[in-house]
C-alpha cells in the first residue's frame, strides 16, 4: 500500500511538472511534440534551395516509390505527420511546406496560383530525383495536386485528394458563403482567438491541443495574414474543372461528410470529370480527414494503391 501511495505522489509530481513546462515553455513543448510525431513516422526535416533562390523545407522518410503530400491553405507540413507513420513503411514520403507557408520561402510578390505552385513543386520533385511520383493533397494541396497532374500527366502516377479545392461550381461551403457576405475568411486568423475558432471550424473531430500550444501555432498565421489574403484571392479565382476533365490519372477522392469548408457535393463533380477516380465519403469527419482519422485514411489509401 505504501508503494502505491509513493507511486501516486510521483505521478502527481510528474503531471504538475509537465503542466508547468507546458505553460511556461509552450514553444519548446510544441517543438517536442512535433519531434515525437516525426520520429514515430520515420520522418526527418530537410531543406533545399532551388535555382532562383527559393528555399523549401520538407519532411522525408521511408523507402519505395515517391509520394509527395501537400498541405492545405494556412497549414504546414505537420498536417501529414500523423498519417505518415502508416505510409513510410511502404513509400518514400516527401512532405514540403508550400512556398508562402511554414518554414519555406515567403516571397511577397510571387505568383501563388495553383499552376505556379505546381510548377515550383515539380522543380522540387526533380531536384529530389522524383520525376515520376504519386501525389496526395489536402484542400489547397489537393487543388495543386490536380493542377500538377493536368500540367504534367505523364509524371503523376496517382492522386490522393482529401477534400480538395479548385472545384468552384459546387454549392457554396461555409467559407465562400461567409467570405462573400462579410469579407471575413474563416480560414484566416489575426489573433489567437480567431485561430482557435479556425482550428475547430476545419475539423468535426479535432485532436485535443492545449490552448498554450494552439497560441504558439497561431503566431505564424498571424504573421502571415497579409500574404495569405493575397494567396487566397489568387487560388479562388481559378478553377481546375476544365483542366482535369477526362484526366486519366487514377485518383482516390476522399471527403469528410461534415466538411464545413468545401461542400461535399464537390466530390461527385470531380468524380464525374475524372474517369479513373473513385470516391470515399467519411461520416462524422470534417475538412481534414488525415488528421481526424489518420488510420482509416491510410487504410483506404493503401487499399487504393494496391488496386492500381
Amino acid at each position: 500500500m505504501r508503494a502505491i501511495k509513493i507511486l501516486a505522489v510521483v505521478l502527481c509530481v510528474v503531471a504538475v511538472a509537465a503542466a508547468g513546462f507546458l505553460y511556461l515553455k509552450p514553444e519548446e513543448t510544441l517543438d517536442r511534440v512535433y519531434s515525437l510525431e516525426r520520429w514515430r513516422s520515420g520522418l526527418v526535416e530537410k531543406q533545399i534551395t532551388l535555382k532562383g533562390g527559393l528555399r523549401y523545407v520538407y519532411l522525408e522518410g521511408g523507402r519505395g516509390e515517391p509520394l509527395m503530400l501537400l498541405h492545405g491553405f494556412g497549414a504546414d507540413k505537420e498536417n501529414f505527420t500523423r498519417v505518415a507513420r502508416f505510409l513510410t513503411p511502404n513509400y518514400r514520403v516527401i512532405i514540403p511546406d508550400h512556398i508562402g507557408f511554414g518554414e519555406s520561402s515567403h516571397p511577397e510578390e510571387a505568383d501563388y496560383t495553383a499552376a505556379a505552385q505546381a510548377a515550383r513543386l515539380r522543380s522540387l520533385a526533380l531536384a529530389l530525383g522524383a520525376k515520376e511520383l504519386h501525389l496526395g493533397g489536402s484542400s489547397m494541396g489537393g487543388h495543386i495536386c490536380l493542377m500538377y497532374a493536368a500540367l504534367y500527366p505523364s509524371e503523376v502516377k496517382s492522386l490522393w485528394l482529401l477534400d480538395p479545392g479548385g472545384v468552384w461550381s459546387a454549392p457554396e461551403g461555409e467559407i465562400r458563403k461567409k467570405y462573400n457576405e462579410t469579407g471575413v475568411n474563416p480560414l484566416m486568423a489575426e489573433n489567437e482567438d480567431q485561430f482557435a475558432e479556425t482550428y475547430n471550424f476545419v475539423m468535426n473531430n479535432p485532436p485535443y491541443i492545449p490552448r498554450p500550444l494552439l497560441d504558439v501555432m497561431a503566431r505564424e498565421r498571424i504573421k502571415n495574414f497579409a500574404l495569405e489574403q493575397r494567396i487566397f484571392k489568387q487560388l479562388t479565382a481559378d478553377s481546375v474543372e476544365e483542366r482535369v476533365r477526362g484526366l486519366k490519372v487514377p485518383a482516390l477522392i476522399v471527403w469528410g461528410a461534415e466538411d464545413r469548408a468545401i461542400n461535399v457535393a464537390a466530390a461527385g463533380i470531380l468524380h464525374g470529370l475524372m474517369p479513373n477516380s473513385r470516391v470515399i465519403i467519411l461520416q462524422g469527419i470534417g475538412h481534414l480527414p488525415m488528421i481526424e482519422t489518420p488510420a482509416q485514411c491510410a487504410e483506404d489509401y493503401l487499399g487504393f494503391r494496391l488496386s492500381l
